[in-house]
């Protein structure tokens, strides 16, 4: 590899870790502060929401537009969010929800979470978020390095609006997963393993991808990832955050994530 291209794979490398400095916050927090709680998957579902409808969704529109036309294109996006979401609904619907016991013992401490199924139900949350974020994080790799390679200069700015917005999307992974396991190394682990795949995008767009990667793929896999995000957020965040709140702080939370990532994304921009 030339000086190019590991600088651009650092840069990548850089912007996915970011993901795993908002898992921090597992550190510093309390089990038994469900006003956190409810606030902070507030705040996840508002990153999570604001996302995907406004840079995820558009972005694919805008791929699918440039490749096959105006109207095709948005149907095609349609047609991936909707399909993202019938993905996770299937996959939420299937996969058999069983706790762990022991991990429940350890947090039998924790205000009004009374039932082994709620914890389930969190750490079910956490593997999901994980999942989504790892396949937005992906292109968004391939989208860094990229870049990078191109222009240096643009590439590292790209590289720290992304990093910042990684952070928030780092919360969304570890907060469920410490509050249903009590343990803030696996929730740091899964939420820097979702990181991970910014860097693993831009060796995937180095080695193999670059010729295969089309406006029409790429805008296919943004509008699902939309699709999945958005799911979530409705179907576990949310509710979550609901079951928890004091005094609107989980819709306090909502708005907070929502102009966390209009930020970030404005810098991007």
């Amino acid at each position: 590899m030339d000086a190019t291209v590991l600088y651009a794979l650092a840069l990548t490398i850089f912007a996915g870790l970011a993901t795993g400095v908002g898992s921090l916050v597992a550190f510093f927090t309390s089990r038994t502060n469900t006003k956190f709680l409810s606030f902070a998957l507030g705040f996840s579902a508002g990153v999570m929401i604001y996302v995907s409808l406004i840079e995820i969704f558009v972005k694919a529109k805008e791929s699918l537009t440039a490749s096959v036309g105006e109207t095709a294109g948005y149907t095609y996006t349609l047609l991936g969010f909707f399909g993202g979401m019938l993905i996770i609904a299937l996959i939420d619907r299937f996969i058999p929800s069983t706790g762990n016991p022991h991990e429940v013992k350890r947090v039998e401490d924790l205000q009004h979470v009374p039932t082994d199924a709620q914890f389930t139900k969190l750490k079910k949350m956490g593997v999901f978020t994980a999942l989504a974020i790892a396949i937005h994080n992906f292109p968004e790799g391939i989208a860094t390095f990229m870049s990078a390679i191109e222009d240096p200069q643009l590439g590292f700015a790209i590289a720290i609006a992304v990093a910042i917005h990684n952070i928030p999307e780092g919360i969304a992974v570890a907060v469920p997963m410490y509050y249903a396991t009590g343990d803030r190394k696996k929730a740091f682990k899964l939420s820097f393993l979702s990181g991970l795949a910014e860097p693993v995008g831009a060796i995937a767009a180095y080695l193999i991808l670059m010729p295969f990667l089309t406006d029409t793929m790429f805008g296919i896999i943004f509008a699902g990832v939309a699709g999945i995000m958005v799911f979530i957020s409705l179907d576990e965040l949310l509710p979550a955050a609901r079951e928890y709140d004091e005094a609107h702080t989980s819709i306090y939370g909502v708005v907070l994530g929502m102009a966390v990532m209009a930020v970030s994304l404005l810098l991007l921009g």
